[in-house]
């Protein structure tokens, strides 16, 4: 279930996976990003919709 336009189907998580790694993601709720730990990259997550182009994600720190 959605709970507003950055929050995503959690369900999604089952299918979703990163496109480098084909890794899971996990959900971050503060920032309403899908995070990929393999690849320290989070991706944005737009009115419900995961954006999962590398371009637009953000590199992130361990």
């Amino acid at each position: 279930m959605v709970d507003n336009k950055n929050n995503i189907d959690l369900n999604l998580l089952d299918i979703l996976v990163c496109p480098i790694t084909k890794g899971p993601l996990t959900y971050d709720e503060n920032t309403s990003e899908l995070i990929s730990v393999e690849a320290r990259l989070a991706f944005p997550i737009e009115d419900g919709i995961p954006i999962m182009l590398i371009d637009k994600a953000r590199h992130i720190d361990k």
